[in-house]
């Protein structure tokens, strides 16, 4: 006995197979399954590339309108240095003291788990050093103000969005774009330099304190180790990766709060979009950098 049972949603036809066994009777039900999944995979394909050509184009629209040239010079100047001290400045506190305390732990682990005869005392200074230059002064510590500084960006013009003022500059002709995007873009992307020498020198002094203050390694052992060997190429890679990754934070945070539609909720979608996706292409970029610039 054969029945037929059209399934919602499916333009194909499910089998429905009943066996007869004894005076009992058993319903075994077979879904195509493999239809099923495949037209899934190719709906949840679509509608990413879509998604994905909706942002990128929109995203490249609002930078266009963001890099032309400001209206008033002297207010865009103005609104620069207010978004540098904002932006940069205020998030000084926390990079010194993350960099201070992971220079400080990077030394110790590093000493207490090279403990081969073959190798030189000298290298806990040379990997700490290496290891702040190359990654952690510009890619962990882009990562960790993505979260400080994008949010803030994200959540300022989102909620200026939703209060109607973006708006209401729009119908006064003002480019809201440049007025209000550029300078934080601006002024973050001037300030990271700062910030990035900043955490190398705090990291390296974190990793001097330790052994200063702890028996794991001597002063000179350290500083002949920061300086054994050293590549100031590797300074300006990481200033270079810096740059970068704070014009995808800045411009990134600003493209989701600038279309940011709603409410309260909405606001606080869209700082949680931004820092995830400024994340996601900070380490895209970062090994897109390493491969171009070390290589």
């Amino acid at each position: 006995m054969e029945k037929t049972r059209a399934l919602k949603g499916l333009k194909y036809i499910c089998i429905t197979i009943t066996n007869v066994s004894g005076n009992k009777s058993r319903v075994k039900t077979r879904f195509c399954y493999t239809q099923l999944l495949k037209k899934r995979l190719y709906k949840i394909k679509k509608d990413f590339l879509m998604a994905l050509l909706q942002h990128v184009g929109r995203y490249s629209l609002l930078m266009y309108q963001t890099f032309s040239v400001p209206q008033r010079w002297k207010l865009f100047l103005k609104q620069t240095w207010i978004e540098i001290e904002k932006l940069g400045a205020d998030s000084l506190q926390i990079t010194l003291i993350i960099s201070l305390f992971m220079g400080a732990v990077m030394t110790m682990q590093i000493q207490m788990n090279i403990e081969n005869p073959l190798l030189p005392h000298y290298t806990v200074g040379l990997v700490t050093r290496d290891t702040l230059l190359l990654e952690f002064c510009s890619s962990i510590l882009c990562l960790i103000l993505a979260g400080k500084v994008g949010s803030n960006i994200s959540s300022e013009i989102g909620t200026m969005r939703i209060s109607e003022q973006i708006d209401a500059m729009e119908i006064m002709g003002v480019n809201t774009a440049n007025y209000i995007i550029l300078p934080k873009i601006s002024g973050f992307v001037l300030f990271i330099p700062f910030l990035v020498i900043c955490s190398m020198f705090c990291g390296l002094l974190g990793g001097y304190f330790v052994s200063l203050f702890t028996d794991l390694i001597t002063p000179s052992t350290y500083i002949y180790g920061i300086q054994y060997s050293f590549v100031p190429w590797y300074v300006f890679y990481s200033i270079i990766k810096s740059v970068i990754f704070a014009f995808i934070i800045s411009s990134v945070s600003s493209y989701y709060g600038y279309y940011a539609y709603g409410g309260a909720l909405d606001v606080g979608k869209a700082s949680t979009n931004a820092v995830v996706n400024s994340s996601i292409l900070i380490l895209l970029f970062n090994v897109i950098l390493t491969k171009i610039l070390l290589t």
